[in-house]
C-alpha cells in the first residue's frame, strides 16, 4: 500500500461522486494518476458491491489460511481443481507476491466449493494484489466480486456453463457488431466459436499489464458488459490491421493472440476504451437474456454446472450438408450469422418445393413446430436470397383474425447470390433509438400488415398501423432476446419481422417489403423495408424456382 505522504492527495469525496461522473473518471484513467488512489479506490468500489450475506472476508482468510498453510511451503497444496488447464498470469508479481496469488486460489477453492470452472480468477486476482494492503483483503475484495448478486449484472463466470455462455454471447455481439472481423474469421477459420472462446483471455491474459488495468478500472465500475465492449474493439482493430490474404493458412485464434499481446504497436489504451464506449451495446437486461438463452441452448447439449471442462465438440460438422440452393460453403457463411445458441445445432430440411411441391398450407405444416428457421430462396434468374427468422410460424395463429407481424430483433434477411450480404434490424446498428421500456409497461405490440399481400402488381402498398397484442409470455419463461415489447421504439413500421396468412407470407415491412411470397410459392416480390433497411434482396418482381426451409435438429 502506499505511504502516508501520498494518501494526503487522494480526494475523500471522489467516491460520493454521481455514477455517471465515476465512469467518466475511470474511462479516462483518473486512477492511474496515483497508485494509492486506486488502490484506495478499488477497496471501497468493492466493498460497495451486493453480494450474498455470508461472503468470506479477511478475518476468515486469516482464519484459514493459517489452518491450510501453517508454516509450511505453500506450494505443498495443489491449486483447486477448477484451474485445471488454466493459465497463471503474474502480471510482474515478485516471488511472494506469486505465493501469495496461489494462497488465495487455494482459499477460494476451499470456501467456494461451487466453483467447478474459472479461467478468469487468476488474472483477476493477480491484478487486485498489487493494490491491495495484504493478501486478506485481496482474497476479501474478490469473494465479493464471486458472490455478486446484483441483478443482470455478474464479474466472474464460475462454471464452464457460465463461461461457455459469455463466449457464445460474445460471438453473438461479435456477428452484430463486427461484421467485417466476423466475416474474415468464419472464413479463414473452421471454427468461429473456437476463436471466441479465448475473448476473455485477450483481456486477462495477453494484454500488457498497463492496458490489462484501465480495462480492470472500468471493469469494477460497469461489469462484465464493458468487458465485451473492450473485446469488440480488440477485435474491430485487428481487422483493421489484417487482410484476407495474409490470413491465408494462418492460425488465426494464435495470430489474434498476438496481435492483442503487441496492442502498443497499433493502439494506445485511451483510444482503445475510446473505441470501446463508442460501440453502441443493448441494455445490461437484454444482454443477460441472450446469456441466458445461450446457457439453455448449453444445457439442451448436455453441459451441466458441475462440468468442468468441454467434453465434446460443439460446432456442427457441415460434411454431409446438401441443399437445391447453395454450397456447404455458403451454408457456412449463413450458419456463421446465425445467434450462437442455434448454430451449435446441425441444419435439418423442413420444407423443399422440389419434394414437398409449392403449396403454401404444406410450407406451413412442415414448418411449424420449429424455432428459428433460416428460408433459402433460388429465382428463375439464378440468383439467391433468404432470411433468418427467429419465431415458429404457428404464432401467426394468435392474433385471430388479423395477421399481424411478429418475430424478434434477432430476423434479419439476406442475399447469397451474385453478392454475399446481410441486413439486420435497423436498431442492432442504432440501439440508441430504441429506448428500454420500464418494465411496468412491457408489451408485446404487433403491427398489422393487413393489405401488404393485396398489393398492386407493380409491388406498390400500403401498410395499416393497426396494433395487436399476442398472448402474454408463459409463466416461468424467459422473455426472448430483442423482443420488441422491451423497447419503445420511434415508429410501429420498424419492428414488422414476419407474418403469414392463407394469401402468402410477408418478411420485413415498413414502406416495402423485404420479400412477399404469394400462396403458390412461385410468385414474389423484394423491395427496401424500414425493419431491415435493404435494398431490394434480387429481382423486384421475381419467380421462384426452388425455395427450401432449414430448422435446427434438437434446437
Amino acid at each position: 500500500m502506499p505511504d502516508p505522504e501520498q494518501q494526503a492527495h487522494i480526494p475523500r469525496d471522489i467516491l460520493s461522486k454521481p455514477p455517471k461522473e465515476l465512469k467518466k473518471l475511470a474511462r479516462e484513467g483518473y486512477w492511474a494518476a496515483s497508485r494509492a488512489l486506486r488502490a484506495q479506490v478499488y477497496h471501497q468500489l468493492i466493498q460497495q458491491v451486493a453480494c450474498r450475506l455470508v461472503t468470506p472476508d479477511a478475518l476468515v482468510y486469516r482464519d484459514v489460511a493459517s489452518r491450510l498453510f501453517g508454516m509450511p511451503s505453500v506450494s505443498s497444496h495443489p491449486l483447486p481443481e477448477f484451474l485445471e488447464g488454466c493459465s497463471m498470469p503474474t502480471y510482474c508479481l515478485n516471488l511472494e507476491g506469486v505465493t501469495a496469488l496461489k494462497k488465495i486460489l487455494i482459499c477460494v477453492g476451499n470456501l467456494f466449493p461451487d466453483i467447478t470452472y474459472s479461467p478468469i480468477l487468476p488474472s483477476l486476482v493477480a491484478l487486485l494484489l498489487h493494490y491491495s494492503e495484504d493478501e486478506a483483503q485481496c482474497f476479501e475484495n474478490i469473494s465479493r466480486l464471486i458472490a455478486s448478486n446484483a441483478p443482470h449484472t455478474s464479474y466472474i463466470d464460475q462454471s464452464f456453463l457460465a463461461h461457455q455462455a459469455s463466449c457464445m454471447t460474445f460471438g453473438d455481439l461479435a456477428n452484430k457488431h463486427c461484421p467485417a472481423a466476423h466475416k474474415l474469421i468464419a472464413s479463414t477459420s473452421e471454427n468461429v466459436f473456437e476463436v471466441y472462446s479465448e475473448w476473455l483471455s485477450w483481456l486477462f491474459h495477453d494484454l500488457p499489464f498497463n492496458y490489462a488495468i484501465r480495462v480492470f478500472d472500468v471493469y469494477l465500475l460497469e461489469g462484465q458488459k464493458v468487458l465485451y465492449r473492450i473485446a469488440l474493439a480488440l477485435l474491430k482493430q485487428y481487422r483493421l490491421s489484417v487482410t484476407s490474404a495474409e490470413l491465408e493458412g494462418t492460425d488465426i485464434k494464435a495470430d489474434l493472440q498476438a496481435f492483442v499481446q503487441n496492442i502498443a504497436e497499433h493502439v494506445s489504451v485511451d483510444k482503445l476504451l475510446e473505441r470501446a464506449f463508442g460501440i453502441r451495446l443493448f441494455s445490461r437486461k437484454e444482454i443477460w437474456l441472450l446469456q441466458m438463452a445461450n446457457r439453455k441452448a448449453l444445457m439442451e447439449r448436455g453441459i451441466t454446472m458441475v462440468q468442468s471442462r468441454q467434453s465434446f465438440h460443439l460446432a456442427v460438422d457441415m460434411q454431409n450438408f446438401s441443399s437445391s440452393i447453395v454450397t456447404a460453403q455458403e451454408m457456412r457463411i449463413v450458419w456463421s450469422w446465425i445467434p450462437e445458441r442455434f448454430s451449435l445445432f446441425p441444419p435439418l430440411l423442413l420444407f423443399s418445393t422440389s419434394e414437398d411441391g409449392c403449396s403454401l398450407q404444406r410450407f406451413y405444416t412442415c414448418c411449424e413446430g420449429y424455432e428459428p428457421t433460416v428460408l433459402l430462396i433460388k429465382t428463375t434468374e439464378g440468383e439467391v436470397c433468404g432470411a433468418f427468422l427467429s419465431s415458429d410460424w404457428s404464432e401467426r395463429k394468435k392474433n385471430g383474425a388479423t395477421s399481424g407481424f411478429f418475430g424478434t430483433g434477432e430476423c434479419f434477411v439476406f442475399t447469397v447470390h451474385p453478392e454475399t450480404e446481410r441486413y439486420e434490424w435497423v436498431f442492432i446498428k442504432k440501439p440508441e433509438l430504441a429506448k428500454a421500456v420500464p418494465r411496468s409497461r412491457q408489451r408485446s405490440p404487433s403491427p398489422s400488415p393487413a393489405s401488404l399481400l393485396g398489393s398492386s402488381p407493380d409491388g406498390h402498398s400500403t401498410s395499416s398501423n393497426h396494433l395487436t397484442v399476442p398472448t402474454p409470455q408463459r409463466k416461468g419463461r424467459l422473455s426472448p432476446f430483442l423482443a420488441i415489447r422491451h423497447f419503445l421504439l420511434p415508429s410501429k413500421t420498424a419492428s414488422m419481422f414476419m407474418s403469414g396468412s392463407r394469401e402468402g407470407i410477408v418478411i420485413g415491412g415498413g414502406g416495402g417489403q423485404a420479400l412477399s411470397l404469394d400462396a403458390s410459392l412461385l410468385w414474389g416480390h423484394t423491395e427496401h423495408c424500414e425493419t431491415f433497411d435493404n435494398p431490394p434482396l434480387c429481382q423486384e418482381n421475381f419467380k421462384v424456382q426452388l425455395l427450401e426451409v432449414w430448422g435446427f435438429q434438437n434446437a
